[in-house]
């Protein structure tokens, strides 16, 4: 990364006190002030300069440890100092005349310590009463590291495999993804007697779909609930044998990668002569890809995720669901990513009442929603499960725990696996961690022709319909 821009000369005198990763890092900081929207933003947070600890009641990692450490405006100004120090004319002043703080190998592990306990989540920004981004600040802390060589092996690894390995973050090549495909169809044709097909190649669908490319490999009935979707709607969509990841691990750590990677999903949508993206249940997915026009310019394709397009199809009344109402309590959880924005917030909600008879909320929900614990990549490494699962994944487990649900609606791969693992660990045995289109699978009502509505009356909360089992078994 070129760091000869009008920052350089905080950080290029010979006389600069710094050498080694320090001086790395200091250049590299220089060259994303340059060149990214970053400087505005933390030169005014530098400012504000914010440590009134309020953001604290609303971190729950600080609500399990109680450590000073984990306050967010604390986190926060791990950097902010750096970059008052660096990249102002009164630090630089300052240290001059006084000396005072100098940027150390020590110093910098213990930012990479702080930037990924952090699950980004964002929660804390709403109690903010300046308005601190503090999850903002982690992400460029976790870039700067990383543009010095310190990420944590699992994201490292993941990101070359998509960009320079077989082209996705679990290395599955195309022919044991077709395989895995006509399996699930020939699961639907024997237990639902359905003829669902996933396309392959398609030129000119209108949807090229981007699941978390594991969902191949571990969730069945989630794509299996979204091939069926597509089934009874008439949707036109199609698998790209080019790119089929919607994972983007460079949200959680590199700007740089991130860019890399969306432009590589525009890419086989053009190829394919496709007009848009349509994102499986995946949180990180969905919100990397909201950055599409941010990286691919105004004529590039719009993005929906498949929660959006099955809320349309219900509003619709395109969606034919049967009459019988799924029986076990269900809960939902809002994935950080794409529910802390306020942007898909009641589309699965609306879909859960209508094919739920238990339907409850955790509390608190929504854009106040706790995280599963193991986001910002954090999921990823197993290394720490001990710790997303403890300090990190607790408060999530007494939350759900206090709904009573026997199954957790999760529509976020990273989640799901975070979810599970925090149940396992936690004691709550009964509980089944699934996606919302595995629901959908259940009461998809396959006898009415694709694309046309059913009549659906739901059946009375006091009769006592034929339950509808999640458990294909």
């Amino acid at each position: 990364m070129d760091a000869r821009t009008k920052y350089s000369f905080y950080v290029e005198p010979r006389a600069l006190e710094v050498r080694g990763r320090p001086k790395k890092f200091l250049r590299a900081m220089a060259a994303v002030l340059e060149h990214s929207n970053y400087a505005v933003a933390l030169d005014t947070y530098a400012r504000l300069a914010a440590r009134c600890a309020r953001c604290a009641a609303s971190c729950q990692l600080y609500e399990t440890t109680g450590q000073p450490e984990d306050i967010p405006c604390q986190r926060s100004e791990l950097l902010l100092r750096v970059y008052r120090r660096y990249f102002t004319p009164a630090g630089l002043l300052r240290a001059r005349l006084f000396g005072g703080f100098v940027l150390t190998d020590q110093y910098l592990d213990e930012m990479a310590e702080a930037y990924y306990r952090c699950t980004a989540c964002r929660r804390c920004k709403n109690s903010c009463p300046l308005g601190i981004d503090h999850g903002l600040i982690t992400h460029l802390g976790r870039w700067l590291l990383a543009e010095i060589d310190v990420i944590p092996k699992a994201l490292v690894v993941a990101v070359r495999e998509q960009l320079e390995g077989v082209g996705n973050t679990s290395a599955i090549p195309v022919p044991a993804l077709k395989d895995t495909c006509e399996f699930l169809e020939e699961e639907l044709q024997d237990i639902y007697r359905v003829e669902v097909k996933f396309p392959f190649d398609v030129e000119g669908a209108e949807y090229v779909f981007f699941p978390a490319v594991s969902d191949f490999l571990l969730e069945a009935d989630t794509l299996m609930g979204n091939a069926a979707v597509m089934h009874v709607t008439g949707g036109s969509w199609t698998i790209g044998t080019g790119n089929y990841d919607g994972i983007n691990y460079g949200l959680f750590y590199s700007d740089r990668m991130m860019e890399r990677i969306v432009n590589k999903m525009v890419a086989e949508v053009r190829r394919l002569k496709a007009e848009k993206i349509l994102i499986g249940e995946c949180g990180h997915a969905t919100r990397a890809a909201w950055y599409v026009p941010t990286f691919a310019g105004p004529h590039a394709p719009p993005v929906v995720n498949c929660m959006e397009y099955a809320h349309q199809m219900l509003e619709a009344g395109k969606l034919p669901l049967k009459r019988e109402l799924i029986e076990d309590r269900v809960t939902y959880h809002d994935p950080c990513n794409i529910a802390r924005a306020g942007r898909i917030v009641e589309q699965p909600r609306e879909i859960l009442k209508a094919i739920c008879r238990d339907f409850v909320e955790m509390t608190p929900n929504r854009t106040e929603n706790y995280c599963c614990g193991g986001g910002g990549g954090t999921v990823s490494i197993d290394e720490i499960r001990a710790f997303r699962t403890g300090p990190s994944g607790r408060r999530k487990a007494e939350q759900i725990r206090a709904t009573g649900a026997r199954y957790v609606v999760s529509p976020c791969a990273n989640c799901k696996k975070q979810l599970r693992e925090v149940c396992q660990d936690n004691g709550l045995d009964d509980v089944e961690v699934v996606g919302l289109h595995d629901l959908l699978l259940q009461v998809i009502d396959f006898g009415v022709p694709s694309g046309r509505p059913a009549e659906r009356e739901a059946t009375p909360v006091e009769s006592d319909p034929p339950s509808t089992s999640t458990d294909r078994g």
